[in-house]
């Protein structure tokens, strides 16, 4: 890859935060040179209803990234989320023109596994092969240059609405960036944080976004289900701002600040100041009580989880446990609790594979040949 084409622009417009990303890529990874962030307005459960507003963030955000990176940016890889997304398998045959199956072959049986029939509001964003089967053998990773006349494929199908396609789109190119590509933000997390003997034994991906919860299974290499559970770190906040009755903005400061999901890692002499609705006088009360407010609605984030697992794979396939990441992740106790609820091994993902090349807000040098991804 050239020096010019080295730079990769990411975009993810989330329930809480609208972040940007540049990375400049290389043989040994990605070091990150920008990052931008942005509070999100008009997003709700990583679905746009406000175009202005969803702009606003997306300039702001990477308004920030370019700053850092000390270049232009003006193409992005854009991250389609939330309710919206919904995927299953596919299966499809194809014959082998030569008897050599060659990688044109292999193309053709993809695109006829994904030759479904979708409604005309719904659009693929991802069609990831599992595995390939030549002849009635199966199992076959990577065909090309095996001998055989009937050629199967087992894929993935990844979609999402036509409608928030495209109001992404838009947001994007009002916010002056051409859309290079749309992907899967649970996707671009698992390849950020899984490693390849974790994805080959069996693991499950629990992304815990503001709006949604997204799930995705690997076994043997390759994904084998994806899901989008509508409970997110937004419930989390609403059930303390309820139950304290204390603004919605201060029940976020205090789920980030003292939350945990398990109560009983808490002793009773941790206090936390609540402040009260209209003007009202604070009041304090001890970290088990939030942590009482918490923890049944982690438990029920996790029991959703494990029933989606369970229909979609059995336990022994998912050897390396389960992976969490996202905001949602790092409240304490997380870990803990999805343990006890889904009876697997359970650890924080954080991104391999990845540098940091600037670990400030300070500018870099931006000259006359600067990159423009």
């Amino acid at each position: 890859m050239t020096k010019k084409n080295s730079l990769v622009v990411g975009l993810d417009a989330g329930t809480y935060k609208t972040t940007a990303v540049v990375a400049e890529t290389g043989p040994q990874g990605a070091q990150i040179v920008g990052i931008g962030a942005a509070p999100s307005e008009g997003i709700r459960k990583g679905t746009i209803v406000n175009i202005e507003a969803a702009v606003r963030a997306m300039r702001k955000a990477v308004e920030e990234a370019r700053l850092m990176a000390g270049c232009e940016l003006h193409a992005v890889f854009a991250g389609v989320a939330g309710a919206q997304i919904q995927s299953f398998n596919s299966h499809g045959m194809a014959v082998v023109k030569n008897r050599e199956v060659s990688s044109a072959d292999v193309a053709s049986v993809v695109d006829a596994a994904r030759a479904v029939a979708l409604p005309v509001d719904r659009q693929i964003l991802h069609v990831l092969p599992q595995e390939f089967a030549i002849d009635g053998q199966n199992g076959v990773k990577d065909p090309v240059g095996m001998w055989g006349v009937r050629l199967e494929a087992e894929v993935h199908i990844v979609t999402a609405s036509v409608t928030g396609i495209q109001n992404m789109v838009r947001c994007c190119e009002r916010a002056g960036l051409h859309v290079r590509d749309l992907f899967l933000p649970a996707l671009a997390a698992a390849e950020a944080v899984l490693g390849p003997e974790e994805k080959e034994l069996g693991v499950a991906l629990i992304d815990m976004g503001g709006g949604t919860t997204d799930v995705v299974v690997f076994h043997d290499g390759v994904v084998r289900h994806t899901a989008v559970l509508a409970v997110g770190g937004h419930h989390f906040t609403n059930d303390i701002a309820v139950g304290l009755r204390t603004p919605l903005g201060e029940a976020e400061k205090i789920k980030q600040r003292h939350g945990c999901a398990l109560s009983e890692l808490l002793s009773g002499e941790e206090e936390v100041e609540v402040p009260g609705v209209g003007g009202r006088t604070p009041r304090v009360i001890s970290r088990q009580e939030l942590g009482a407010i918490i923890q049944p609605r982690a438990e029920e984030v996790f029991t959703l989880v494990r029933r989606e697992l369970s229909e979609a794979c059995p336990p022994e396939a998912l050897g390396s446990g389960a992976v969490l990441t996202g905001g949602g992740a790092i409240m304490d106790g997380m870990p803990q609790l999805a343990e006890r609820v889904l009876r697997m091994p359970v650890r924080r993902g954080a991104p391999i594979h990845v540098g940091v090349a600037v670990l400030s807000c300070t500018p870099r040098p931006q000259s006359r040949g600067s990159k423009r991804p």
